[in-house]
């Protein structure tokens, strides 16, 4: 028998529930985490109680999806969703039934679930329960849907995503009936929320096989939810710096990225604008010259489509834009660099330029590596050497500036805090507050001067 230890308050749910009469267990990825050896990050619970019944039986529950038959039981602050037994009506959008209708039958309610890892359910009385093969599955390392794959996905099209995102989870290959369905009925994702897509795109490349985005593209995914990584797959790249195509260098890239959301998504999307900038030369070699900022705007686009949130446009969009550029290797060069991107932005640049190197070719490689472990030692330099490299860190602030310089507030003002961040930048040693006093008031001068002048 496999044995799950079931946290405490989960036990006392399924029991207050089984004291009443009815059935109990939980249920889903919950159950299939626990057999992986997995701590699964919340447990479901499925019973033949009706969604009024189980309210009665605690005293803080929420109605969070009541309609389908889930409440949230809440004990102390934290909430388990527990589920009746269902049966889905028709799908006519590729997401919705057109009714739930409850059921007292387990066995109907795990027929309806998506795949076979997902659909086993545990209490300490009866066991496991496992009526359609997970555990073969699991042992088989295996993605099969439960019953028809024409109609899980017909059911929710999503699900197509979700087989691509629990293969790249768990390194586990998709059955073959259930990725000919992918391929026959991957169009259908147009039906999907960009919300929907965006949550099931950033499991997949922060998951341990990013790589598995490949499985994507070959069954049509990509092409309904991101066309414009089909093109990179289509592009080559005839560059001694490469020897994949630009989706396949982006592919192996995403292996040796932390995984970290926007570490991931800068680099699936550091080289999505190459594809509208290939030029070959005569001699056959090819040039993608301006892809960095083709690919700033091309990866805004995808996110703002897939309603990424700002702060994680804005730091992708950045990371993508500089992941090319060329830093001098030297401590001035790096605080210029710094100053210029920003303090957030820098360290994760390094990342992705080393998963970026990692993916090219070996021409020249010791010489790249070589660079990068420059560039990180001389951040590491700046930083303890607590070099200024923005306005946080200056010596003086807007109003000191007003108050011992006499200005005014507004862009001359600004004006003068850029130059004197210039300037620190360029000599640590000036960033004095007296210093930048004196250097402030100079320049106040000069302007003023200049105005006369006119």
């Amino acid at each position: 028998m496999n044995r799950i230890v079931l946290p405490e308050k989960v036990k006392y749910i399924i029991e207050t529930i089984t004291k009443a009469g009815y059935e109990a267990y939980a249920v889903g990825g919950c159950v299939r985490d626990c057999l992986l050896g997995r701590r699964p990050d919340d447990w479901d619970i499925t019973t033949s109680a009706s969604p009024w019944q189980v309210k009665a039986l605690f005293r803080r529950t929420i109605d969070t999806g009541i309609k389908h038959g889930t409440v949230t039981v809440m004990l102390e602050e934290e909430g388990f969703e527990v589920t009746t037994y269902r049966i889905d009506g028709e799908y006519a959008d590729s997401r919705h039934p057109s009714e739930v209708i409850f059921t007292p039958n387990l066995l109907e309610d795990l027929r309806r679930r998506d795949f076979t890892i997902n659909a086993m359910a545990y209490n300490e009385t009866g066991g496991l329960v496992d009526e359609f093969g997970g555990m073969d599955d699991i042992k088989r390392q295996m993605i099969r849907c439960v019953g028809s794959p024409k109609e899980r996905f017909g059911e929710d099209a999503l699900r197509m995503m979700r087989a691509v995102r629990f293969s790249a989870q768990l390194g586990y290959r998709i059955e073959e009936e259930t990725a000919s369905s992918i391929r026959r009925l991957a169009p259908n994702l147009k039906n999907i929320s960009a919300e929907r897509i965006q949550a099931e795109l950033t499991k997949l490349v922060t998951s341990g096989h990013p790589e598995y985005l490949e499985t994507a593209y070959e069954t049509g995914i990509t092409k309904i939810v991101m066309p414009e990584f089909d093109r990179c797959m289509e592009t080559p790249q005839r560059n001694p710096h490469h020897m994949y195509s630009v989706g396949v260098h982006t592919l192996k890239a995403l292996q040796e990225a932390a995984p970290s959301r926007v570490i991931r998504l800068a680099v699936l999307l550091h080289d999505i604008g190459k594809p509208a900038c290939l030029t070959t030369d005569g001699d056959g070699i090819s040039h993608f010259y301006g892809h960095p900022e083709v690919s700033e705007k091309v990866a805004g686009d995808i996110l703002h489509r897939l309603r990424y949130d700002n702060d994680t446009i804005y730091m992708v969009k950045k990371l993508v834009k500089y992941h090319d550029c060329a830093i001098e290797p030297t401590e001035k060069g790096v605080r210029r660099a710094v100053m210029k991107m920003g303090g957030n932005v820098f360290p994760l640049l390094l990342e992705v330029k080393r998963a970026d190197m990692l993916a090219q070719s070996l021409y020249r490689r010791e010489e790249k590596e070589r660079a990068l472990e420059t560039l990180g030692r001389l951040y590491e330099t700046v930083l303890e050497k607590e070099q200024c490299v923005s306005l946080k860190t200056l010596a003086i602030n807007g109003r000191d500036l007003m108050a011992e310089a006499g200005m005014a507030p507004g862009r001359e003002l600004g004006e003068v805090l850029s130059k004197l961040l210039d300037l620190v930048v360029e000599d640590p040693g000036q960033n004095r507050r007296e210093i930048l006093l004196d250097r402030a008031r100079e320049m106040a001068k000069n302007t003023e001067s200049t105005v006369k002048g006119k």
